[in-house]
């Protein structure tokens, strides 16, 4: 790393202030590194703490804390019991202070890995961070990662506080080595400036006062520099976006567009476009609830009004003619993965990006990255709290500028489309483009004539079960039905097509995400060719279901469960699958190893431990009769 990236202001220089505005910052580091202590040190040093306060936190000191029978300045953070009595910060606290030269809001984030989803909230909003790091152990793996998602996240500006110096009697040569160690491993994660300082969080050396215990440091203390880093925001300055987040439409005479500005400055009489559509108009006015606006900037919360009548919804993007973000339905991003489900290349979430929601998959995983080496891995999959570089396919194009460029339209959240959780933060780095010279081919033949000639609606029948309930079986006798009846059919069978098409997957999660995918996308053509196309698949996850469903018209996918209890399925075991499965011979085996969501809500419902797979076949055909198929 460059030795201007270390700033070492005297302390001369920064004793003067400048009285610069509100600076925000997060503490981060590995566990008890002394984050909470620290900050309650700036709280406490800064005269902040009221004198009922002061007589609480001596009482929880005695029954909580951690430095005998001094009072222990990280309760004044450590607010949720669970954190208190484990001595561990779990959630995100957020405190405010102030010195007579600046304002701060500080963010205290979890040290502990279970919750860098945490920490990965408090980075998202700082402008600068305060890694910790205990003079005893060094250089830790969640010190770099730590590092590495403030990196990923924009932050700029970072100390580097080398904590408990007093525990390693305050010597240079700990505190030289540790810078080294860091600088070696930081050198590539571009950060403007790293400011070394040796510390004491719990007696106070260096942070607000200097230490006469470090005679050999000559930089600022903590409070100094955070006192004049230069950290303005430049969210002005960038290309103006603005995220609509609420169509304002009181009455018939009054249509507005109400949001945040995300960056920029705006001015009524400003030319504007929607970027997905491209359509130009310009703005009217700048509307607030105390009048309006001659000029609004990143921050404000406004509704503008448009001197056209456009096509303007919740999601849309209005930017600059000439400065406009990238609209796509490919990117590349890094992704932070943040639930204990591993992320499933091919498997469909919701992702959310401004105020624009949409479904997206994750169609490769490009590499992991390894936060100790920084080193690229291969990998299938990501877990909790790993990270990596992927590509991203969204249904409809999504207007973004890389992250680097704008934090606020490059960041995006993932969210499992079932139990509505965040499951991943992402940073988009570019667009991927498609190809110039594809495009949808106009066909001469269209899908009712071929309805016609058939003489019978298509039709989506996917059955699913364990392995053993008898799919392939009900499936065949109802193909055979159905064509004795002049229908036209094909059936798509689980183990036929990993023959030809599939025959490059496996049985992970990865890969029966990917196999149904595959599946699904045969079928729907088929449906278009008009024909009743029969899938016959384990297909386990509610959500690669859900997918399949999504590609047909409304009802034109009919789900079959068919219902056999495991043990009947083992029972039959037509192939002597479970056997070996149970004996630890096949892996990832559905029902044994590896799980089998079952459907909720199934268009039919088979139980065959006691009907006739011909019974159950003569109930699916009753039921496309029924439904007018056939």
């Amino acid at each position: 790393m460059s030795e201007t990236l270390v700033q070492t202001a005297p302390a001369a220089a920064v004793e003067t202030g400048n009285g610069r505005g509100l600076l925000r910052f997060l503490t981060c580091g590995s566990v008890d590194d002394g984050k909470s202590t620290l900050i309650g040190r700036l709280l406490y040093d800064s005269k902040l703490i009221f004198e009922d306060q002061l007589a609480s936190l001596e009482r929880d000191s005695k029954r909580h804390g951690t430095t005998g029978d001094d009072i222990d300045l990280a309760l004044l953070v450590d607010g949720l019991e669970a954190e208190r009595q484990q001595g561990i910060t779990i959630d995100v606290a957020y405190r405010f202070f102030t010195t007579p030269n600046r304002s701060f809001i500080v963010a205290d984030t979890p040290g502990h890995e279970q919750y860098t989803r945490n920490m990965a909230t408090g980075a998202s909003n700082a402008d600068l961070a305060v890694i910790l790091i205990d003079a005893r152990k060094g250089v830790l793996t969640q010190t770099r990662r730590h590092s590495y998602i403030c990196s990923l996240l924009g932050v700029k500006h970072l100390v580097l506080a080398v904590n408990k110096i007093d525990l390693a009697d305050y010597d240079q040569a700990v505190f030289d080595r540790i810078v080294a160690d860091y600088m070696a491993f930081a050198r590539t994660l571009g950060f403007e400036t790293i400011t070394p300082i040796p510390m004491s969080a719990r007696f106070g050396d260096n942070v607000y006062t200097r230490s006469d215990k470090l005679p050999w440091f000559t930089g600022p203390t903590l409070i100094q520099h955070l006192e004049v880093i230069d950290v303005e925001s430049t969210a002005a300055a960038k290309p103006f976006r603005f995220p609509v987040q609420w169509v304002n439409r009181p009455n018939l005479d009054f249509r507005g567009f109400s949001g945040t500005i995300a960056s920029g400055v705006v001015r009524p009489g400003d030319k504007v476009v929607v970027a997905a559509s491209g359509r130009e108009t310009a703005i009217e006015r700048i509307v607030t609830y105390d009048g309006d606006l001659a000029e609004a900037r990143a921050g404000d919360a406004v509704t503008l009004t448009l001197k056209d009548e456009v096509d303007v919804a919740r999601g849309d993007l209005l930017v600059p003619p000439a400065a406009r973000p990238e609209v796509a339905d490919q990117f590349a991003a890094h992704l932070l993965w943040m639930t204990d489900e591993p992320l499933l290349p091919g498997r469909s979430y919701l992702m959310r990006i401004g105020t624009q929601y949409s479904p997206v998959k994750v169609t490769a995983l490009k590499h992991k990255i390894d936060v100790d080496t920084l080193e690229h891995l291969a990998g299938r999959t990501l877990a909790l709290n790993e990270i990596g570089f992927c590509n991203f396919s969204t249904s409809t194009p999504i207007a973004f500028d890389p992250y680097n460029d704008n934090r606020e339209t490059g960041a995006f959240i993932l969210i499992d489309r079932y139990t509505n959780a965040t499951v991943g933060a992402g940073m988009v780095s570019f667009g991927l483009r498609r190809a110039a010279n594809i495009h949808r081919q106009s066909l001469l033949v269209g899908r009712e004539e071929r309805e016609t000639l058939n003489g019978h609606k298509p039709a989506g029948l996917w059955f699913t079960g364990l392995s053993g309930s008898g799919k392939s079986t009900i499936a065949n006798l109802v193909e055979r039905e159905l064509h004795d009846r002049g229908v036209r059919t094909f059936l798509l069978d689980g183990d036929n097509v990993r023959h030809g098409l599939n025959r490059d997957l496996g049985f992970s999660d990865a890969d029966r995400v990917e196999n149904v995918r595959r599946v699904g996308e045969v079928a729907k053509l088929f449906v278009e060719a008009g024909v009743v196309v029969l899938c016959s698949f384990i297909s386990p996850f509610k959500a690669e279901r859900r997918m399949a469903r999504e590609l047909f018209a409304e009802g034109e996918f009919i789900e079959v469960f068919v219902d056999t209890p495991i043990d009947d399925c083992i029972a039959r075991d037509p192939k002597g699958l479970y056997a070996k499965a149970l004996k630890g011979e096949i892996a990832n085996f559905t029902g044994v190893s590896s799980p089998y969501e079952r459907p909720e809500i199934a268009e039919l419902v088979l139980e065959t431990a006691n009907t006739e797979a011909s019974a159950s076949a003569r109930r699916v055909v009753d039921d496309l009769i029924r439904r007018g198929t056939i």
